[in-house]
């Protein structure tokens, strides 16, 4: 078997592992539906390279708003590797406790919002506090790990909690622990990695489904749309609209930032 062979059969096992999770994805997506037919939003965040998923949601073809893409580059700017905005100084600021309530410091939160929390390892602060932060103000999370990876790492809070500790739900992309899924010959460490292709496909299942249920309840998304599949002018339509629909739901989680729930007196 060669290296190529190798790694497709192993993204075969994972995808056999993303379809056995139908009814969580379902579940899910169920969720999903109900904060967007509310007016709301459904929170995104990963930090490193789950931002990939983060992105993978929303914007992007074949995707739709009802979605917050929360992308902190301290968090996930990697190109430069090292230097100013390395990759130490990102992978140091996850494991920052405190930065996650900065980050939702900056939104009106509401209990019909839900969140999806994307970390391979499970571990890192950030996103376990964030999903931890989300979880106190009534709001149901969705956790996307490894799951191998995470039950052979080791906690960074004090406490030993993962995410798994603050999530409703959990999927799981199927890689193995240490996430790189190949071995060659001579080489001391596997290689070429496969949470990114599992992630991707749960992302993805959970848009298709969540689309299916908002149409079903008379509320088709606005998706956008290649030009080539609807016509320039069809797709520049539907982009405007999608890009308005998610301004429009993004000014009501600022329009009460820091005002309190209450006046006094009245």
């Amino acid at each position: 078997m060669t290296v190529i062979q190798a790694y497709l059969q192993k993204c075969q096992a994972i995808l056999e592992t993303v379809a056995a999770q139908e009814s969580v994805l379902q579940t899910a997506a169920g969720w999903f539906a109900d904060s967007i037919l509310s007016g709301r939003m459904v929170h995104v965040f990963g930090s490193g390279h789950s931002r990939i998923m983060v992105e993978e949601m929303w914007p992007r073809y074949g995707s739709f708003p009802g979605f917050n893409p929360i992308v902190e580059l301290s968090l996930t700017f990697h190109n430069l590797v090292v230097g100013a905005n390395g990759q130490r100084q990102a992978m140091f600021l996850e494991n920052v406790s405190g930065l996650a309530d900065r980050i939702l410091r900056n939104y009106d939160l509401s209990s019909r919002d839900t969140a999806l929390i994307i970390s391979s390892s499970g571990t890192n602060v950030v996103p376990v506090e964030m999903a931890e932060l989300f979880r106190q103000k009534g709001i149901r999370v969705v956790g996307l790990i490894t799951k191998e990876h995470s039950e052979k790492s080791l906690a960074k809070r004090g406490d030993g909690q993962k995410l798994t500790h603050f999530c409703d739900l959990v999927l799981d992309t199927g890689a193995p622990v240490g996430d790189a899924m190949v071995y060659v010959p001579g080489l001391e460490t596997p290689v070429s990695p496969g949470s990114t292709v599992g992630g991707a496909m749960l992302i993805n299942c959970l848009k298709a489904e969540t689309a299916r249920r908002l149409t079903e309840a008379g509320q088709p998304p606005k998706v956008l749309t290649a030009g080539a599949l609807v016509g320039a002018q069809r797709a520049t339509e539907i982009f405007e609209a999608a890009y308005d629909e998610h301004a429009h739901r993004l000014a009501k989680l600022y329009e009460k930032v820091g005002i309190p729930s209450y006046v006094s007196g009245k």
